[in-house]
């Protein structure tokens, strides 16, 4: 088979089509570089050009959701990069009456456009791009913490409801922009689809419905993939969601590559381990598990990724023995 560009390979791997090689993409947090345009703009695009991945997924720092809501953040040191709160937003269930939507061409929001728009600029031609957004449950999770959120949540539902609306709009005005600059799609994440953090009704009543505004919000971009992020995730519980893909913790987590094929009829982003393998593991345990991951699906609908974002301290030689993994795997 003829050299595919990667816009190529992965809307082959989206359809199912036969590809000249399985996509490949991984990302990782920026750790100071987070907080500045310009300097996660370089950092993402060194990053996807070092390992020749297929597409880049820009990583801010969770915090740039709720920055115009007056977060307050640092990075202490955490593996994985992220920044710690130093003061929540939401501290009495009367603080959830003050959220409202942002203007997005402004503040943190309009930096991380500015991000966006660099990137766009300075890739590739034929590499995608997308933008990582934080569902409104996970907001609200940030605005509170995770009690505080939870427990709001469920003795006052109205007041949090009318507040994830309005995070809701916020993250629509958000998507619709970073479509319009460019970007062919965005990676939402939910933390609250997974069986650790609410029940299936919940998930229904506070979860689904602004996930698919937000996705039909996106509509123009043509890679947008949802991320369950958690150890116990709702996977058959979004199986019919408009997507053309599906991220999550399959190695650790379930279910398998094998499994998800059979409940979600889109592509599959997964296959590497990424806590224990990918940092403590050898190049060839690695390159065995993406060959793994290959067979599971037999080559198609299928982009090799690890499960979410990585320590900081995995080895260089791990991720590269993933990159060259496939090109070394048979694809039927």
């Amino acid at each position: 088979m003829a050299e595919m560009t990667k816009r190529e390979r992965v809307q082959a791997a989206l359809a199912g089509r036969p590809v000249d090689r399985v996509p490949i993409a991984f990302w990782r947090h920026w750790p100071v570089d987070d907080q500045d345009a310009e300097s996660l703009a370089r950092a993402a695009l060194e990053f996807q050009r070092k390992y020749d991945l297929d597409f880049i997924k820009l990583t801010p720092s969770s915090t740039y959701c709720i920055d115009d809501y007056g977060a307050k953040h640092a990075f202490r040191g955490r593996p994985l990069g992220e920044r710690d709160y130093l003061e929540r937003v939401v501290k009495k269930v009367e603080d959830w009456d003050r959220i409202e939507p942002l203007d997005v061409r402004r503040g943190v929001y309009a930096r991380q456009l500015q991000c966006l728009r660099m990137v766009m600029e300075r890739r590739d031609l034929h590499t995608p791009v997308i933008q990582t957004m934080f569902n409104p449950l996970g907001m609200a999770l940030f605005l509170a913490g995770p009690e505080v959120y939870l427990a709001h949540l469920r003795r006052y539902p109205e007041r949090v409801e009318r507040a994830l609306r309005a995070l809701t709009e916020t993250c629509t005005s958000f998507a619709r922009a970073a479509i319009a600059e460019g970007a062919d799609g965005i990676f939402l994440s939910t933390f609250a689809a997974s069986y650790e953090a609410m029940n299936e009704e919940e998930y229904r009543r506070f979860g689904r419905p602004y996930d698919l505004a937000i996705f039909a919000a996106a509509g123009g971009g043509w890679l947008n993939i949802l991320h369950l992020h958690g150890q116990h995730p709702m996977f058959a519980q979004i199986a019919d969601y408009p997507l053309p893909a599906v991220n999550w913790h399959d190695r650790s987590a379930g279910p398998s590559l094998a499994e998800a094929g059979r409940i979600f009829p889109g592509a599959l982003i997964a296959g590497i381990e990424q806590h224990t393998l990918l940092h403590f593991g050898t190049p060839a345990q690695v390159q065995a598990q993406v060959h793994d991951a290959i067979a599971q699906m037999k080559g198609r609908r299928l982009i090799v990724a690890a499960g979410c974002t990585f320590q900081l301290t995995v080895p260089e030689g791990n991720l590269m023995a993933a990159r060259r993994a496939v090109e070394t795997a048979t694809v039927e």
